[in-house]
């Protein structure tokens, strides 16, 4: 097996920089007043997105990281087809989020840009930690397998995001019994002063469910992207692409996200097929290429 590629903290920093200079770019310019998202204006974001990964795996990653070959490529696409694939799913949990905080269309944005943003400082962490212990304990990577395996089959069985309950979400309740929070939206605001003193509006409870939902799904993509490559570069870049994509992809595809009724089920073999893959590894190796090949036909069938 080829050495891993060693990112220096200079490759880190220009990643970090295009990230941020995206980010800007969405919030400051072009979504500087709360707006409804259109359809055309979502696919346009949503294919910039892609367009922006797809860019970085094949021509800025290979100049950045001149070590960086056809086998991290392939990796990269792999981790973030992945990662994009596992993000639709979350797109039909925020759905019902949205529907059952009756978030305003014009303000969806705002909460999902800031969700977004904890999401991306989250799955770096789990990621960097994630690649470290396996380096550490190799082992764990056979609990992984098996984790995916049961969340694939879980998956299949019964659905995810069909019993999303914001209610009984442990960090709403903490937060409603320990900060005063109002019971309607005040425009984009996070906070008003009511009765001279600071308070949460439900824009911001809005969002600390989106964030720790984020959560519960990273349990499930992180060790799928670290089954699919040990370089922590890799892993994190492929994420966090396919992350920052998500809120373009939700108004792109929450208007027709019923049609997609068996993606769930294409979902739960990809996880299981990837759980397999590193169990199996040990005696058999799954290249690449026919990871990808596999995930991507099994992903197109579910869609179609």
């Amino acid at each position: 097996m080829a050495a891993l590629i060693e990112a220096t903290r200079w490759h880190w920093v220009v990643f970090v920089v295009c990230v941020l200079f995206f980010l800007a770019l969405d919030l400051g310019v072009f979504h500087r007043h709360a707006h409804v998202v259109q359809f055309r204006e979502a696919l346009g974001w949503t294919l910039l997105w892609v367009a922006v990964a797809l860019a970085f795996g094949f021509f800025l990653a290979p100049a950045l990281v001149g070590q960086w070959g056809r086998r991290e490529t392939m990796e990269f696409v792999t981790g973030y087809l992945v990662e994009l694939s596992l993000s639709m799913d979350n797109v039909f949990v925020i759905a019902l989020l949205f529907a059952y905080f009756r978030v305003p269309a014009a303000y969806q944005h705002r909460v999902l840009f800031w969700g977004i943003i904890g999401a991306v400082i989250m799955r770096a962490v789990f990621i960097l930690v994630g690649v470290g212990v396996i380096a550490r304990f190799h082992w764990i990577l056979y609990v992984f397998g098996a984790f995916l395996v049961y969340t694939g089959v879980k998956l299949a069985l019964s659905g995810q995001g069909e019993h999303v309950d914001p209610a009984r979400n442990l960090a709403v309740r903490f937060f409603r019994r320990h900060f005063p929070v109002t019971d309607t939206y005040h425009g984009p605001r996070f906070f008003v002063r009511e009765g001279g003193r600071r308070v949460a509006t439900l824009l911001l409870l809005v969002l600390i469910v989106v964030e720790t939902t984020d959560l519960l799904f990273a349990v499930d993509s992180i060790p799928a992207v670290l089954a699919i490559t040990k370089s922590s570069f890799v892993a994190l870049t492929s994420n966090i692409f396919a992350i920052l994509g998500l809120r373009s992809l939700y108004f792109a595809l929450h208007g027709v996200m019923k049609l997609f009724r068996y993606l769930q089920i294409g979902l739960a073999v990809v996880l299981c097929f990837i759980g397999v893959k590193m169990l199996i590894e040990p005696w058999f190796v799954i290249s690449t290429r026919t990871s990808l090949i596999v995930i991507g036909t099994v992903l197109g069938a579910a869609v179609l």
